[in-house]
């Protein structure tokens, strides 16, 4: 099946990772599934419980990517209960029958309990989005340091990444550069269509160190579907390398790239060479430059590591810092009157409007004084005042109509418009300081190639044809060069007739006209 990193369908079917977006920097991953495997004992079934309110995951399924889905009302006290009566000597009649209970011969299909359905609660939603490396690495599991999307977008770019590569990673921690060069090297499925000579497959080789840390990476690529694109292998790169399988004997997975994510990547560059002195084949690709990026908490790390670059014959070597900002704008409103403007600022921007404000304030409670003292009048006044019925008088204020409603001074301007328009830059953003060595290794070029390469292309008087391309002649000298050349011919024409003729007329005949 494929993966819903690469080929999300249009809606969410059981099984399937989706991300609850509850705001901007709040996501939270969960597997869509019916009936809860871990039985919490709720009756709606699986519920995921959010700040923003409880959503059993019957809502949540068959809904297009994208969706806002209201809140449901769950009696979340429920769980307390379950755990509750499962303690000895509490009463068990209530509880929801387990799931070998359920599936066991003798109980039929019309006997299992069906799932409560879910009743929206008066306010709380969340969004319903489809699985991205960027939004997975705002909402992973974090075991290690994690590799942003700001960090891990800038190095598939300089690695020259891109479909039917190959690269490995050694270093997989958290999984979050895994999941982006997955999608970045994604060219098709082996089993879809078996990789040839014109259609190379990317694939992305992962080696970890930890073991816990393997066996849940396992689990997630396996979960995620993307295991024809991800192979994780447990070793300790800094003594067996990155050969497939056997470190002495494997398969040389011909990388063009590489990423290392390690505490000492020097000590592991021995085994990224053209030509391993200890025996094995190496794990590049021999066809093709291959780039490689380190990521270094400290600049001693970064030293270290580029030192150890220039003796393994590594070219091109820089190092950067990604800095990353992110900038909100919008319209920003101070005043009084900045009620009807969406996060408006409703206090006086200066004591010249607070005075007008009470000046506005104290005329129109006047005139309301004077306006009660006219509809008492009035009032007093008519046959029906006890029936309290006049079409003069608003009923509810008790005012004249020319009253009731005060005039203001509204502006004519939208409310999208009002305001100014301010920017602030987040104090706080999920990243961290990091040095980035980049390097390029080039393809190895040993004599044969370059006997080779000068019989196909020799390259004659190279220099003297790149000076005539570079540096064009005048008409002057265009005009002395072709003087030259016929004077040239004319004597060469002479001593061929001097050889047949006498020696005194060819003499004569060969002096040089003077050139004006």
């Amino acid at each position: 099946m494929p993966s819903p990193f690469i080929s999300p369908s249009s809606v969410s079917q059981p099984d399937d990772l989706a991300i609850l977006h509850l705001r901007r920097d709040l996501l939270i991953p969960t597997i869509l599934q019916t009936h809860d495997d871990e039985d919490l004992g709720y009756e709606e079934g699986k519920v995921t419980n959010t700040r923003f309110g409880s959503f059993p995951h019957s809502t949540l399924l068959g809904k297009p990517w994208g969706s806002q889905i209201v809140a449901s009302v769950v009696d979340t006290g429920s769980r307390g209960r379950r755990r509750l009566s499962k303690k000895p000597g509490n009463d068990t009649r209530h509880l929801k029958r387990k799931a070998d209970e359920l599936d066991s011969p003798g109980i039929s299909d019309e006997a299992k309990p069906l799932l409560k359905p879910a009743i929206a609660a008066s306010s709380g939603f969340i969004h319903l989005l489809h699985p991205t490396p960027e939004s997975w690495t705002a909402s992973l599991p974090h075991r290690t340091q994690v590799v942003y999307t700001p960090d891990y977008s800038y190095i598939l770019h300089r690695l020259r990444v891109r479909p039917g590569s190959t690269i490995i990673e050694a270093g997989a921690g958290s999984g979050s550069f895994t999941h982006a060069a997955a999608r970045a090297v994604f060219d098709g499925y082996p089993i879809e269509q078996p990789a040839t000579k014109k259609r190379c497959l990317g694939r992305v080789y992962s080696f970890e160190f930890h073991t816990q840390r393997v066996e849940k990476i396992s689990k997630e690529i396996e979960q995620h579907r993307l295991g024809g694109l991800v192979e994780v292998t447990h070793r300790d790169v800094y003594n067996d390398g990155f050969l497939l399988g056997n470190p002495k004997t494997g398969a040389s997975p011909n990388a063009n790239a590489v990423f290392l994510d390690l505490p000492a990547p020097w000590q592991a560059l021995k085994h990224l060479v053209r030509e391993s002195p200890s025996g094995p084949r190496s794990p590049l690709d021999p066809s093709s430059p291959v780039h490689i990026c380190t990521f270094s908490p400290c600049l001693e790390q970064a030293q270290r590591t580029i030192s150890t670059l220039r003796q393994q014959s590594w070219l091109s070597i820089s190092m950067v810092e990604v800095h990353h900002k992110r900038i909100e704008v919008r319209r920003e409103g101070y005043g009084l009157d900045s009620g009807s403007l969406r996060g408006g600022t409703m206090f006086p921007k200066s004591v010249d409007e607070a005075i007008s404000k009470l000046l506005v304030a104290e005329d129109r409670a006047k005139q309301f004084r004077e306006a009660q003292i006219v509809q008492k009048e009035s009032l007093e006044a008519t046959p029906d005042y006890k029936t309290g019925e006049n079409e003069d008088c608003d009923t509810k204020s008790g005012l004249p109509d020319k009253f009731a409603t005060v005039s203001s001074s509204q502006s004519q301007v939208p409310s999208v418009l009002q305001g100014r328009l301010v920017h602030r830059t987040e104090p706080e953003l999920k990243t961290h300081t990091s040095y980035l060595v980049f390097a390029v290794l080039p393809c190895s070029w040993s004599e044969a190639d370059e006997q080779r390469c000068r019989q196909s292309w020799p390259s004659g008087n190279l220099t003297a044809q790149i000076e005539e391309m570079v540096t064009p002649k005048s008409k002057k000298e265009l005009k002395r060069e072709a003087y030259a050349e016929r004077q040239r011919q004319k004597a060469q024409q002479q001593q061929q007739k001097t050889a047949a003729g006498s020696p005194q007329q060819g003499k004569q005949e060969l002096e040089p006209k003077k050139y004006n």
